[in-house]
């Protein structure tokens, strides 16, 4: 099993190389939204502005880092997709591999290319960004490769039912994009209406949040336990039900 598990993954990292605009898309644009964005509100906000200045400290960072997990989880999507109608998942489902080792194979690709991304976004920024800013990288590293070990399996259970390629990125889309408005990176959730609140909660990515941006500013893990729980429930879910659900043709 766990021969066939680090030769799939090996292969598909090979093959997500080879694809330039993937790589350019998950790797190289959050980097250049973090810098872009970063150095342009540097210079036209002034440093006496305490929310922009808190936003450039840890909004920014933590968007940077919340498009890295989202370009994986559409690159997942697209890519189970692309096998399916093409019968690649076809021939792999007259080999012993299961549901979970193609799953689990993808999620390690996802998160060394997010690791690669966020260290590139670090040494990017130690250089180019407009503000100092001194944050625990190997404890918020942990911290976004939780996430994006949860929001990935959020990923493999749309491209488990997601019928064709041609659909798989705009369902994926409306699916994820759309909880970036209520996870509380741009509004804080105490400010949302009763309703919006309930909302955000029920959404993953809110926890994500709160865990990367908790980290981040130096808190305690020991104060986002209850975002670790809930993520590692929704990759067990998630898991469950795309185990239940996929479809191989």
């Amino acid at each position: 099993m766990f021969r066939g598990l680090w030769k799939l993954t090996w292969l598909e990292t090979k093959i997500f190389m080879r694809e330039p605009m993937g790589a350019v898309g998950s790797i190289i644009v959050p980097v250049l939204v973090f810098l872009g964005v970063g150095r342009l509100m540097g210079t036209q906000i002034a440093a006496s502005s305490v929310a922009a200045a808190g936003f450039l400290r840890v909004g920014l960072p933590v968007f940077a880092t919340v498009l890295i997990a989202l370009n994986g989880v559409l690159s997942l999507v697209t890519i189970i997709s692309i096998y399916r109608e093409g019968g690649i998942l076809r021939r792999l489902r007259a080999t012993p591999l299961r549901p979970q080792t193609i799953l689990t194979a993808h999620v390690l690709v996802k998160l060394a290319l997010t690791l690669a991304t966020m260290a590139l976004m670090v040494a990017a920024g130690k250089r180019y960004y407009p503000i100092n800013v001194d944050a625990p990288v190997f404890g918020f590293a942990m911290a976004l490769l939780i996430s994006t070990w949860s929001i990935l399996s959020i990923g493999f259970l749309i491209a488990s039912i997601v019928p064709t390629a041609r659909f798989a990125q705009p369902i994926g889309g409306a699916i994820l994009y759309p909880m970036l408005g209520f996870c509380g990176l741009f509004v804080p959730l105490e400010s949302l209406p009763p309703k919006l609140h309930a909302v955000a909660r029920m959404l993953p990515l809110t926890y994500a949040v709160s865990l990367m941006q908790g980290i981040w500013k130096g808190e305690a893990w020991s104060l986002h336990i209850g975002d670790i729980a809930v993520l590692v429930l929704i990759f067990a879910i998630c898991t469950a039900l795309s185990a239940k659900v996929f479809r191989w043709e």
